[in-house]
């Protein structure tokens, strides 16, 4: 597998594990995964990715770090408030592991720029706040044939699906939501988040775009699952395709 023994060290844990093993861990090393949004959720995936030796990670976020961030956004401290978000993400990831690629991009991203930022990427893993984004995300991805991993949090509820909308009978994240809109007064500024459901959620996110690179276990393809932290609740929920899906109707 052409590690070296720095590597072999670093990854043993992984490389023990049958489901993953040696193979396994070349595909993660071989892999470019796409984060949308270094925020709650995407600061620890962007942790636990880079620690597991994913060989690239394009992080897309347009904003800074600010003082508000830093109880639940934990790639980030202090020092790194006014810092533009993605490349204050890249020097953390490098500290994790040097072996890590960090592509930063400071750009937000949209329906007209999303093929662009997306495209060549094997996965891609949203953590974004608002449907606009996912909407844009979820439509770029379905027309690429990229997985897509999509997380969202708010006060003690987090949710995690993975969409693969261009194959037959899956559902795309489009199929969930519709043609949904952001209401403004639904930000975690207005409603507040307890910081540590981002990192469950994040980590879990983290864990489903491993699963998708080195398949084990129970695939979560076309599910919604839904962690309620206040009654510590899980549900799972199979997501049927919409027929009347925009973006499911653009691929036919």
């Amino acid at each position: 597998m052409d590690f070296s023994d720095d590597q072999l060290e670093r990854y043993a844990r992984h490389i023990v594990l049958r489901e993953i093993g040696g193979a396994g861990q070349a595909r993660l090393r071989a892999a470019h995964v796409a984060i949308i949004g270094a925020g709650g959720i995407g600061c620890p995936a962007i942790a636990y990715l880079a620690a597991a030796g994913i060989g690239t990670l394009r992080v897309i976020d347009p904003d800074t770090v600010s003082l508000s961030n830093l109880q639940r956004q934990i790639l980030f401290g202090t020092e790194d408030i006014g810092k533009p978000k993605a490349e204050a993400a890249q020097a953390a990831a490098r500290r994790i592991n040097p072996d890590c690629h960090i592509i930063p991009i400071n750009a937000r991203i949209d329906a007209d720029n999303a093929a662009t930022l997306l495209r060549e990427a094997d996965i891609i893993l949203d953590g974004c706040d608002n449907f606009e984004t996912r909407l844009a995300v979820s439509d770029a991805a379905t027309r690429l044939r990229i997985p897509l991993v999509s997380a969202a949090v708010g006060q003690f509820e987090g949710q995690i699906g993975v969409w693969r909308g261009w194959e037959p009978g899956q559902p795309c994240y489009r199929c969930l939501v519709g043609e949904t809109t952001t209401d403004p007064a639904r930000t975690c500024a207005e409603e507040g988040i307890v910081g540590a459901l981002t990192g469950i959620i994040g980590s879990m996110a983290a864990l489903e775009t491993i699963r998708a690179l080195v398949p084990f276990g129970t695939p979560a393809t076309g599910k919604l699952i839904v962690f309620d932290l206040l009654s510590r609740r899980l549900r799972e929920m199979q997501i049927p395709a919409d027929p009347a899906c925009q973006s499911m109707l653009a691929q036919a």
